[in-house]
C-alpha cells in the first residue's frame, strides 16, 4: 500500500491504530486539533481491561511500557451507603485484570513509539467531503486541505469524518457529571481521603451518585453523577466556581460530611461533563475508503469499557489493513463487520450498569451484582 492513512485524532484510538500500522511498516498521518500533547489535560485513571486494552498495547508492542505505569492497589473497589457506612470493601485481588493507569501517560508511550512527524498538532477538521473512488478531503481551520484514499475518524462524540457513512449524532442520556479534584488528599482532606480508600469509591442513591477514585499524589479525582434535564445544568453559572460547587451539594444534602467535601471542597473548579450517546446497535453501510473507531463510532454513556474499545479498534483495525494491503474494501469490511457487534454489546452493557449505579434500586442492585459476579462458578 503506497498512500498514508489518514487518522483523525490523536486520541488512544487513532493512535493505537497509528502504533499498529507502524509495527506492520504501514505509514499513517494522525491529524489532531490540539495545538500540543499537552494543550490539554487528559483526564484521570481508567482501568485497562486484558480481554481488550492489554491486547491492543501487546499488538502495539507496548506491554512492558504499560506495566511501567500501573498503580498498584488501585484495583481495590468500595461502595458507600449515603452516611458513609461502607457497604461493600473489595480490595485488588491483585490479578492485573483491569489495572489502573494515568489516561495522560497511557496517551504518551503512544506518541513516544511513533515516528516523529506522525502526528500534526493544531490540525482542526471543519469538514469532510467524498471525492468518488474511495477518496476523501478533508479541510482545515486553517484553511488546508489534504485528500485521501483511506480516511480513519478517530475524532471522538462530534466526529466530522462521521457524516461521510452515517446521519446519526450524539443525543443526552439524561445523566451528567460534575468533575473535581482534591489534592495532597491524605494531608490537607483526611476524612475525605479516608472514605475513597485506596482505590475508587461510589456512594450511589436513586438519580444520583459521588463516585471518586485516587490517583497519584494523593489527588482524589471525583465524578458527582445527577440525572437532570439540560437546563437544570445550564441554570447553573460554573465559571462561579464556590457557587456552583454549592448549587451541586444542595442535592446531596444529609449525605456524610466526607462525601459531600469531595465536591464543597474541591482544589479545581467544578467541571460539567454532560454524558450523551449514539443510538445502540449504531452501524452504517460500507462506504469506500473510509471507516470509524472509538467514541466516533460507538459513543455510550461511560461504562469504563470506552478507552478500552477504542484501543481495541485500532489494534484489530490496523491488524485487518496488514493482513490485506491490496484489498482495503475488504480490510474495512472484516473491521466493521466484527466491531458492531461487539461495540453493541458493550453500550447495552452500558446502559445496564447505569440502571444499576442511579436507577430505582441503588446501591442495591449494584451490590447484589457484585455478589452474584463473586460467587465461584
Amino acid at each position: 500500500m503506497t498512500t498514508d492513512v489518514t487518522i483523525i485524532g490523536a486520541g488512544l484510538g487513532g493512535l493505537t491504530l497509528a502504533r499498529v500500522l507502524h509495527v506492520h511498516g504501514i505509514p499513517a498521518t494522525v491529524y489532531e486539533a490540539e495545538v500540543s500533547p499537552t494543550a490539554r489535560a487528559q483526564g484521570g485513571m481508567l482501568d485497562i481491561h486484558d480481554h481488550n486494552g492489554q491486547r491492543a498495547l501487546a499488538a502495539a508492542g507496548l506491554m512492558d511500557e504499560f506495566r511501567g505505569l500501573v498503580l498498584e492497589g488501585r484495583q481495590a473497589m468500595r461502595i458507600l451507603d449515603r452516611d458513609g457506612t461502607v457497604l461493600v470493601d473489595q480490595p485488588d485481588d491483585g490479578t492485573g485484570g483491569r489495572p489502573e493507569v494515568q489516561r495522560g501517560e497511557l496517551r504518551q508511550i503512544l506518541l513516544d513509539a511513533l515516528p516523529a512527524g506522525t502526528v500534526r498538532w493544531g490540525r482542526k477538521v471543519v469538514s469532510t467531503r467524498a471525492l468518488g473512488e474511495g477518496r476523501h478531503e478533508v479541510a482545515f481551520a486553517d484553511g488546508g486541505t489534504v485528500v485521501t484514499s483511506l480516511l480513519v475518524g478517530a475524532d471522538g462524540a462530534w466526529s466530522r469524518v462521521r457524516p461521510l457513512l452515517s446521519a446519526a449524532t450524539p443525543v443526552y442520556t439524561g445523566t451528567s457529571f460534575v468533575e473535581t479534584c482534591l489534592f495532597d488528599a491524605d494531608v490537607r482532606h483526611p476524612a475525605a481521603a479516608k472514605a475513597v480508600g485506596g482505590g475508587s469509591m461510589l456512594a450511589l442513591a436513586p438519580g444520583k451518585g459521588i463516585q471518586a477514585h485516587r490517583e497519584k499524589g494523593g489527588t482524589l479525582h471525583t465524578y458527582v453523577a445527577l440525572t437532570q434535564p439540560q437546563d437544570w445544568f445550564a441554570a447553573i453559572d460554573f465559571t462561579d466556581a464556590a457557587t456552583a460547587a454549592a448549587r451541586i451539594a444542595e442535592e446531596f444534602a444529609g449525605w456524610a460530611p466526607e462525601l459531600t467535601a469531595l465536591i464543597t471542597d474541591g482544589d479545581t473548579p467544578p467541571v460539567l461533563r454532560l454524558l450523551n450517546a449514539l443510538p445502540v446497535g449504531h452501524r452504517w453501510d460500507r462506504v469506500p475508503g473510509v471507516t470509524l473507531l472509538g467514541d466516533a463510532a460507538h459513543l455510550s454513556a461511560p461504562n469504563g469499557e470506552g478507552a478500552n474499545l477504542a484501543m481495541y479498534d485500532g489494534a484489530e483495525l490496523a491488524r485487518a489493513i496488514a493482513a490485506r494491503p491490496d484489498d482495503i474494501e475488504a480490510a474495512l469490511t472484516e473491521y466493521e463487520n466484527a466491531m458492531f457487534p461487539r461495540s453493541a454489546e458493550a453500550a447495552a452493557d452500558g446502559t445496564q450498569l447505569h440502571e444499576l449505579l442511579f436507577g430505582d434500586d441503588a446501591p442495591h442492585g449494584l451490590i447484589k451484582a457484585f455478589a452474584e459476579d463473586r460467587q465461584p462458578s
